[in-house]
């Protein structure tokens, strides 16, 4: 029997995918804003001071929720708190050295590590698309870092580039854990838990990476007042959507968030160079790739699973 590549699920565009894809686009233009917020203070204190605000944003209608908190809850909102401090405080660390677009790019690079990360935690074994996405997606990061720099055959990337490649697994963790959490606990509770936790941890983290709280500016106020009630509504609203979205389609839709946040930069003047582009675009490609797979001519499609 032949075999023909074929999408693991076709687009519905129900109202939770809908709903994923507007989240996406404000998602990625926030990268701006924390450029932004880099040149003003530290990584951690920032996310710390950002996700503070969520927390108290959220739980303010949140009240009823919050009144059956069991020990599981905190369990599996502490958990996910702390992939998203790792993950976000780590983005935001590399933005102090590259650019909104580069860091939103190579922060794509989340979505193939899902699959592999499930493999390694619940043993699906990845198919033959993801592997090769992922091969992809690693030519894709030596475009966007430019020409190899070393004899030895090192990338060349850069400390900024290395610290954002890292968040991408803290990032990859936060999906994996909201879709094995997000049918069990009561979504309202369990996302406050995990944004108050996130703050605990990235302020904790401060003592170690040796940074110091700056003093508290307007400027500093508003885009962590700012980014916190959007972070509120993206995870409030991602939790809910991935429990009716397969994992595998909502990390499709993520998968614009680079895009946006590359629009976003060009709408306010930073240049766009030409390896960021095709190295984005290799991204871009090889997480469309991973979600493929090779099915016998005939064959059924049948719905892929978280």
């Amino acid at each position: 029997m032949s075999t023909v590549v074929q999408p693991a699920s076709q687009p519905t565009f129900s109202r939770p995918v809908l709903v994923l894809i507007l989240i996406t686009m404000l998602w990625g233009g926030t990268f701006l804003v924390v450029h932004h917020a880099m040149t003003l203070c530290g990584p951690f204190f920032f996310v710390g001071l950002r996700f503070v605000t969520a927390a108290i944003t959220l739980s303010l209608f949140s009240l009823k929720a919050l009144r059956g908190i069991t020990g599981r809850d905190i369990l599996a909102g502490a958990s996910i708190g702390l992939a998203i401090a790792v993950g976000y405080s780590l983005q935001s660390a590399g933005m102090k050295t590259i650019s909104s677009s580069q860091s939103a790019f190579i922060t794509a690079m989340y979505v193939p590590l899902v699959p592999l990360l499930q493999w390694m935690v619940y043993r699906r074994r990845p198919s033959l698309m993801t592997c090769c996405g992922a091969v992809v997606a690693f030519c894709g990061l030596l475009v966007l870092s430019g020409p190899i720099t070393h004899l030895s055959g090192t990338s060349g990337l850069s400390h900024g580039e290395l610290i954002t490649l890292v968040s991408t697994l803290g990032i990859a963790a936060e999906i994996l854990l909201i879709s094995h959490f997000a049918d069990k606990r009561d979504i309202q509770r369990l996302t406050v838990i995990q944004l108050a936790s996130a703050s605990l941890f990235s302020f904790a983290f401060m003592w170690p990476a040796g940074e110091s709280a700056p003093p508290l500016g307007g400027a500093i106020l508003f885009s962590a007042g700012g980014l916190g009630i959007v972070s509120a509504v993206i995870q409030l609203t991602i939790n809910r959507a991935q429990r009716s979205v397969p994992a595998a389609r909502a990390t499709i839709i993520y998968a614009g968030e680079p895009v946006w946040a590359a629009v976003a930069a060009w709408l306010v003047g930073e240049r766009i160079p030409l390896t960021t582009v095709g190295g984005g675009g290799m991204i871009l490609l090889a997480v469309l790739l991973s979600e493929l797979r090779l099915k016998k001519r005939g064959e059924v499609n049948a719905p892929p699973t978280p």
